[in-house]
């Protein structure tokens, strides 16, 4: 019992808690996440497009891309953002007349880096969704004189996110564990809060197992909402069998 109650006070909100702290670093790593994830979504909707182009130029950039982001480790992406991004703004504030230092900022590099890197997977979610909307529902929309965009609109994205949505969970899960890697550029979310509290108190079990918590209540919610989102998109499917 006195264990608990000096692991409660020691994560907890009072004045020597940590709690406030590490809910913080939790919602900091749920916003980079996400906007992360969003733009990996805008970048990937146009790598998917570039995949189905009918050039071949541009389907070879688009299979590079997704080939070259897969394969590099999601770290030296980030340091390739922070660094890079670091050196141009300070080219920039150098032609200004500023000598300094000038720092990429942690969330947008965290933003950049696991929006690029999930594209590549997004991509190729949205592409192998594409391929499994039936081509008839397609001839059947430009059969009755529908235009391109309305029948994209109406017709082709639904059934595309209808058949990603499981995918995009799964990427939605890896964005969220990739958020850690952040933490190298000074950016306090949730693991280098934990690493802070653990190494001014000389106990890490206690917060690092707290973060664990925290990550898993993150997903499990995570999962419940792509769980709800894919009921909904096939829930006419449902009906109909």
């Amino acid at each position: 019992m006195e264990l608990i109650d000096s692991y409660l006070a020691l994560v907890g909100f009072g004045q020597t808690g940590w709690g406030s702290l590490l809910l913080t670093a939790a919602a900091m790593t749920i916003g980079v996440s996400a906007c992360g994830f969003l733009a990996g979504t805008i970048i990937g909707s146009i790598v998917t497009f570039m995949q189905l182009s009918r050039h071949m130029a541009v389907r070879w950039f688009a299979d590079c891309y997704t080939t070259v982001l897969r394969g590099v480790p999601d770290l030296l992406v980030i340091y390739l953002f922070y660094f890079g991004g670091s050196a141009f703004l300070g080219s920039v504030g150098g032609l200004l007349g500023y000598r300094g230092f000038i720092g990429m900022p942690p969330f947008l590099t965290g933003t950049l880096a696991l929006g690029v890197v999930s594209a590549a997977y997004q991509a190729e979610i949205f592409r192998g969704a594409f391929r499994s909307v039936a081509r008839g529902e397609i001839e059947a929309a430009s059969a009755v004189g529908m235009r391109p965009w309305p029948k994209f609109r109406r017709i082709v994205a639904p059934l595309v996110l209808r058949y990603a949505i499981p995918g995009l969970g799964n990427t939605w899960q890896l964005v969220l564990k990739e958020s850690a890697l952040i933490s190298v550029t000074g950016l306090v979310e949730l693991l280098r809060q934990s690493q802070i509290a653990a190494g001014s108190t000389r106990r890490p079990f206690e917060f690092y197992l707290t973060a664990v918590v925290l990550y898993l209540v993150v997903t499990w919610f995570s999962s419940i909402l792509f769980r709800k989102m894919e009921a909904r998109t096939t829930q006419g499917i449902r009906r109909a069998l």
